[in-house]
């Protein structure tokens, strides 16, 4: 099993998608049920951790980055084999322009 870690834009990015979320639907549980099925994909990174596909930008795949599609948003992580850990560096929609945004 690995340890997953997620960095501070990542958590920033998953705080500003739930509070979006929760002021477009006028629903907190709405927002708080899309965090938990996103906290659930993640979370199986621990036990399947190369179940992401490779990114289509040459940059993102030369530095090691996997991305884990997770409901409408895309998840970059890397896998550390040696320390059993992935972290989560960044947490975007699908649909926006994502290669400056990690």
């Amino acid at each position: 099993m690995y340890q997953i870690i997620r960095t501070e834009k990542a958590d920033n990015q998953l705080r500003d998608l739930i509070y979006y979320i929760a002021d477009d639907s006028g629903s907190v549980d709405t927002a708080l049920k899309y965090l938990g099925k996103l906290e659930k994909a993640m979370m199986r990174l621990s036990d399947f951790p190369e179940s992401g596909s490779t990114p289509r930008y040459a940059i993102l795949r030369k530095q090691g980055y996997k991305v884990l599609i997770a409901e409408k948003q895309l998840v970059f992580y890397k896998v550390d084999n040696m320390n059993k850990k992935v972290t989560i560096y960044a947490v975007v929609d699908s649909r926006q322009e994502y290669r400056n945004l990690i």
